[in-house]
This record gives C-alpha cells, sequence and structure tokens, in this order.
C-alpha cells in the first residue's frame, strides 16, 4: 500500500513539475517520510526519481528544440564544480540565517515569475556573452544549493527568465542540469542506506509517466506566459514549505 501511495503521488507531483523544470524532491522527501520511509531512502529514492523524470521530460526537450545548450553546458559544468565548495563553506554559517535568505530570494524571485515581464531576446551577443552568462548563472546555482544543499533549479530558472529567455527554455534547459546534480545526490545517500526496492519500482514508473505528461503540456499545450505561472507557483511553495521547517 505504501509503494502504491508512493506511486500517485509521485506521477501528480512530477507531472506539475517537470513543467517548471525544478525537480520534485523537495516534497517528495517529506512525503516518504510520513510514510514511514527511512531518511536516507527517501532522500535517495527521490534524488534518483528526480534524475529519472528529467531524463524522460529532456527527451522531448530536446525533440523540441527548447534547451539551450550554449548556456546549458557551461551552468552544468561550473555549478557541478562549486556545489561541493558551497557545501563546504555552509560547515561554518548558521543554517537557520541562510534559509530565511533563500526563502526570501524565492519569494522575491516567485512575485518577478508571476508580475515582472522581462524584454524577450533571441540573441545575448557573442559566444562569450552566452559562456559569461553561463558560467555567471551556474556559480551562483552550484555555490548556493551546496550552501543550502537544495536544487540548483530554484535559482536557475528565475534568472535566465529575468536575463530574457523563454521560460519554456528555461525550463528544458533546467531540466538537462537537474538530471546530474541529482544523480550526485543520489549517489552519496544512496551510499548511506539501501533502496527500497517495491518503493522504487513502483515511483520510477510514475515519475517516468509524469515526466512524459508534464513535458507534453509544457511544450504542446501551454504557453510561454501559463509556464512563468506555474514556475512562480512552484517557487511560492518552495518557499512556504522551508518555513514551515523552521517555524
Amino acid at each position: 500500500m505504501t509503494a502504491i501511495l508512493a506511486g500517485l503521488v509521485t506521477f501528480g507531483f512530477t507531472a506539475v513539475l517537470t513543467i517548471a523544470g525544478v525537480g520534485a524532491a523537495f516534497i517528495l522527501i517529506p512525503v516518504f517520510l510520513s510514510l514511514g520511509v527511512g531518511l536516507h531512502t527517501a532522500m535517495a529514492t527521490a534524488l534518483l526519481l528526480n534524475a529519472v523524470a528529467m531524463s524522460v521530460a529532456s527527451v522531448n526537450f530536446v525533440r523540441k528544440r527548447l534547451v539551450v545548450w550554449n548556456v546549458t553546458l557551461p551552468i552544468l559544468v561550473v555549478a557541478t564544480a562549486l556545489s561541493p565548495v558551497g557545501a563546504y563553506v555552509s560547515q561554518g554559517l548558521d543554517r537557520d540565517v541562510l534559509l530565511w535568505m533563500f526563502i526570501a530570494f524565492l519569494v522575491f524571485a516567485a512575485l518577478m515569475m508571476l508580475f515582472y515581464r522581462p524584454r524577450p531576446r533571441d540573441a545575448f551577443g557573442g559566444i562569450g556573452v552566452v559562456l559569461g552568462i553561463g558560467m555567471a548563472v551556474g556559480a551562483v546555482a552550484g555555490f548556493v544549493g551546496g550552501l543550502l544543499g537544495v536544487g540548483g533549479g530554484n535559482i536557475i530558472v528565475p534568472a535566465l527568465v529575468a536575463l530574457g529567455f523563454d521560460p519554456k527554455k528555461a525550463s528544458a534547459s533546467t531540466s538537462v542540469v537537474v538530471i546530474f546534480s541529482s544523480l550526485s545526490g543520489f549517489f552519496g545517500h544512496a551510499s548511506l542506506a539501501g533502496v527500497d526496492a517495491p518503493l522504487l519500482a513502483t515511483t520510477t514508473v510514475a515519475a517516468a509517466s509524469g515526466a512524459a505528461l508534464g513535458s507534453w503540456l509544457m511544450t504542446d499545450r501551454l504557453k510561454g506566459r501559463h509556464v512563468k505561472t506555474i514556475i512562480g507557483v512552484v517557487l511560492i511553495t518552495i518557499a512556504a514549505k522551508l518555513t514551515w521547517g523552521l517555524l
């Protein structure tokens, strides 16, 4: 019964959050814990589901040519390199203060996604400018993500939209980065605890199905402004969850 309930929840959240490109691990982990799953098993499972969902979604995103590779690749490389640095620095800082700062950022980013109308841009200058954008966004996302132990997608998507990227392309490009960041986290937590085979089997199918539905909705049924609104709501939800955990 636990595996079935987890599968249903995984399908629903993955379908919605795939549209935003941020992955569903931040919601799935507390859900799995409430169902009696161990901490590291819950975290490992949720992060693997992130990778599975974003891999399935990215196939559709790549086919629709929504992934901006010349920005995505430098984000991926720099974020991966700086995430351990952020994790190291966090050891000497007050985590609660950092989380309140991150919550403030999420609320600001959500309001921007819901109300700010940046000037759309089809071109961003030469390769040097594009590379610089990717490295700068990747540096902030990787360092802050490692500092707080959260996914960098929450930072990457609003940053790219603020720079004038089409919301669909920002979400699709971030999905590729989430694949690798989630796999990295999965191996770390899987080494600390085993996986629950029935739970993993059920939720993997659910995550793949939810991602297929979410990516189809994003590419074929929703307009850019709809995607932008969904991203804003997702960011508010993340901020609310973090706030609840701190109170």
